[in-house]
C-alpha cells in the first residue's frame, strides 16, 4: 500500500514537473496566492471578465497540490456552516439565494469542463446519505425538516427508504437515505490540472516552487523575491496559517481517504452500485465515498483531526490507525470488499474558520481579498467563490456579491494549546457518540452537541 505520494488522484494521472518559479521581484495587477482551485477559478474568471489585466498566481508546491487535489471527489451544492449563522445578516432569503447559487455552481463546473475540454472523470448521478442506525434516522429527518423550515423544497434533497436506497447500491445496515441530485463524481487531480491549463491558455501566469511568507497591502513577499500588485487575494485555505499573522485565522484541519484496487465484477454485483452516486452517512464523525472511473471505492473521513500548531502533513501521508479505522468503516458497509486490497492512503487539510461557515472578502481601501473556510465541503465552493471573488475585485453589482457570505467579520481561534485541546476534544466527543449510537441508542447522542458547543460548530 502507498501512503502519501500527495494523493491516489495525483499518483493516478502523474505528479508534474514543476512550472517555473518566481525569479526576483515582479509587478502585475492582481497577485493571487494559493493555486488550489480557488485561486484557478478566480483567476479564471478575472481573466474571462477583463482580459487585459495582468494576473501572476503564486504557489508553494505545484498547482493542486493542497485540498483540491487530495478531496474525495464530491462537486456537491451542500452549504458549507450553518444556515442560522448565515441568516443572522441576509435572512431566509439570503440562505436561500446560496443554496440556489451552490445548485448553480455544480452545473457551472460541468460546463467549463465541457467548453474547456477538461476530461475530470465527471458523472452526475447525485449524492445518497445513508441513515444505518436509528440515532442516525432521526438525525436525518431532523434535517429534513430543517430544511423545510428553511424553504429548502425536495428538489434540493429528499429523502429514501431502506428499499429505494438498495435499488440505487447496497450498504449493510441501510435504514433510509436523503438523496440530492445537485452532486456529480469528478477525479480531483483531473479537475484542477485542467483548471490551471484553461487559465495559462488565458494568459495568466503560475509561479510554483515559491511560497509566500506574508501578504502586505500592494505586495506579496516570497522566499524567492516581491510582488507588488494593487489587488492581492489570499486563496490559501488549510494553508493559511504559513502566512505571518494568519495562525490563527483559519484551523487546518485533517482529512484522510483510502482507494481500494479496482474490484470485480462479482464483487461490484453483490454491492449493486452502477450509477456512480457519492455516497456519505449520517454520523456525527462521518464518512464519503466514491466509485472510481477504474472501479475502485474510495472513502474519507476523518483521522487525527489538527495537528498542534496548526502543522500540516508531510506530502500527504497519514497514521496507520487512521488507515486501518477508514478501512473498517468500509468493510461495515461492503462486506464484499473484506477481501480486497487497500491500493492507497493520504490525506490533506481543509480550512475552518471559527464559526464553521465559509466567506469571500475584498476590502477596495487596501486591496487584500481572501476566500475560503469551506469545512470539506469545497469542490463546488471553490467555483461560486471564484466567481464572486472576482465580481468583487473588479467592483461588479451582481447578485453574487450580494450572498451571505460576503464580506463576513469572523473572530480568530483561540491560542494554542486551547485549540488543539477543543479539537481534540470535540472529534474524540463525536466518535463516542457515534459508538453509542451504533450500540443501539434510539436518539442522537447528546455527547455529539456538546462537541459542537465546544468548539462553535
Amino acid at each position: 500500500m502507498i501512503n502519501g505520494g500527495v494523493s491516489f488522484w495525483w499518483q493516478q494521472v502523474g505528479i508534474p514537473e514543476p512550472r517555473p518559479g518566481l525569479d526576483g521581484d515582479l509587478d502585475c495587477d492582481v497577485c493571487i496566492v494559493g493555486a488550489g482551485l480557488t485561486g484557478l477559478w478566480t483567476a479564471y474568471y478575472l481573466s474571462a471578465l477583463d482580459p487585459d489585466l495582468d494576473i501572476v498566481v503564486l504557489e508553494a508546491e505545484f498547482a493542486g497540490f493542497g485540498a483540491s487535489g487530495r478531496n474525495g471527489g464530491w462537486l456537491s451544492a451542500e452549504l458549507s456552516g450553518s444556515k442560522e449563522r448565515y441568516a443572522a445578516t441576509h435572512g431566509r432569503e439570503g440562505v436561500q439565494a446560496l443554496v440556489s447559487s451552490m445548485e448553480s455552481a455544480v452545473d457551472e463546473v460541468i460546463e467549463v469542463c465541457r467548453s474547456e475540454e477538461i476530461v475530470a472523470d465527471i458523472v452526475k448521478r447525485g449524492v445518497l446519505y445513508v441513515a444505518r442506525s436509528a440515532a442516525q434516522l432521526k438525525r436525518m429527518h431532523e434535517g429534513l425538516l430543517s430544511d423545510r423550515a428553511w424553504g429548502i423544497g425536495e428538489g434540493h434533497q429528499r429523502e429514501l427508504t431502506a428499499a429505494e436506497v438498495g435499488d440505487r447500491l447496497r450498504v449493510e445496515g441501510a435504514l433510509g437515505a436523503t438523496f440530492s441530485p445537485h452532486c456529480a463524481r469528478v477525479q480531483p487531480a483531473k479537475l484542477v490540472a485542467g483548471v490551471a491549463a484553461a487559465v495559462e491558455r488565458r494568459g495568466v501566469r503560475i509561479l510554483e516552487q515559491t511560497r509566500a511568507t506574508s501578504i502586505e497591502p500592494g505586495v506579496v513577499t516570497t522566499e524567492r523575491g516581491r510582488v507588488r500588485a494593487g489587488r492581492i487575494l489570499r486563496c490559501l485555505e488549510g494553508y493559511t496559517a504559513g502566512i505571518r499573522g494568519q495562525r490563527r485565522t483559519w484551523l487546518p484541519m485533517n482529512s484522510a481517504m483510502i482507494v481500494t484496487e479496482p474490484l470485480s465484477d462479482a464483487v461490484w454485483d453483490e454491492i449493486g452500485w452502477r450509477g456512480a452516486e457519492l455516497l456519505g452517512d449520517h454520523a456525527n464523525a462521518y464518512c464519503y465515498a466514491q466509485q472510481t472511473a477504474d472501479g475502485r471505492i474510495a472513502l474519507g473521513g476523518r483521522g487525527i483531526p489538527y495537528r498542534f500548531g496548526s502543522a500540516t502533513d508531510v506530502d500527504g501521508r497519514t497514521q496507520d490507525w487512521t488507515v486501518e479505522s477508514l478501512t473498517g468503516i468500509l468493510h461495515g458497509m461492503f462486506p464484499a470488499v473484506r477481501e480486497a486490497r487497500i491500493d492507497h492512503a493520504w490525506c490533506g487539510v481543509l480550512g475552518v474558520p471559527r464559526d464553521w461557515c465559509a466567506s469571500v472578502t475584498f476590502d477596495a481601501s487596501t486591496g487584500l481579498g481572501w476566500a475560503g473556510g469551506y469545512v470539506g465541503s469545497g469542490l463546488t465552493t471553490t467555483n461560486l467563490a471564484g466567481q464572486t471573488l472576482a465580481d468583487l475585485v473588479l467592483g461588479r453589482d451582481s447578485d453574487l456579491v450580494r450572498l451571505p457570505w460576503v464580506n463576513r467579520d469572523v473572530r480568530r481561534w483561540e491560542p494554542e494549546p486551547l485549540r488543539w485541546l477543543g479539537v481534540r476534544a470535540m472529534y474524540g466527543l463525536y466518535r463516542e457518540a457515534d459508538r453509542r449510537e451504533s450500540n443501539g441508542l434510539a436518539r442522537p447522542s447528546r455527547l455529539a452537541r456538546i462537541g459542537d458547543k465546544l468548539t462553535g460548530r
